[in-house]
């Protein structure tokens, strides 16, 4: 029990740690769509993303294999307590949506790496309501892990 406690800990530490990336992103492209033509600003936003960027998948790839440990340790791991039970549909869902997050968290890298090869990006009036969405998908991915619904 105790490997799973500290497993589900740095599962949890992990995740935040890659969606405080997935908040800030985008916030950053936000930003590097007000700064103009300002290029010394341009460069240290554009440099901030992509050490953000990296972070984050270096947090999504670590979050990743601690939760799938907690998902299939049971068959490795001796009294290592099992998520999959029957009606655990909840879990397929929460799953869905965290691959949707990370294809948000991957077009938000897009739109950094094309932004630094010189192609426009979108308002910032656009960038802020795409800032918006993974506060909806989180809120949808907690309660599905606390209510387990289905």
């Amino acid at each position: 029990m105790n490997a799973y406690l500290w497993t589900k800990t740095f599962h949890l530490v992990f995740v935040i740690a890659w969606m405080a990336a997935v908040f800030y992103l985008p916030r950053i492209l936000v930003n590097l769509a007000e700064a103009g033509e300002e290029p010394a600003v341009r460069a240290r936003l554009g440099l901030m993303g992509q050490r953000l960027y990296r972070f984050g998948h270096a947090m999504f790839g670590l979050s990743l294999v601690l939760g799938i440990v907690l998902w299939l340790g049971y068959r490795f791991l001796p009294d290592f307590p099992t998520m999959v039970v029957s009606g655990s549909g909840w879990l397929h869902a929460k799953l869905l949506l965290v691959a949707m997050l990370l294809a948000y968290y991957i077009f938000s890298g897009r739109w950094l790496k094309g932004m630094l090869a010189g192609r426009p990006l979108p308002s910032s009036r656009a960038l802020r309501w795409f800032n918006e969405i993974p506060v909806l998908v989180l809120v949808a991915i907690v309660w599905l892990v606390l209510a387990k619904p289905f």
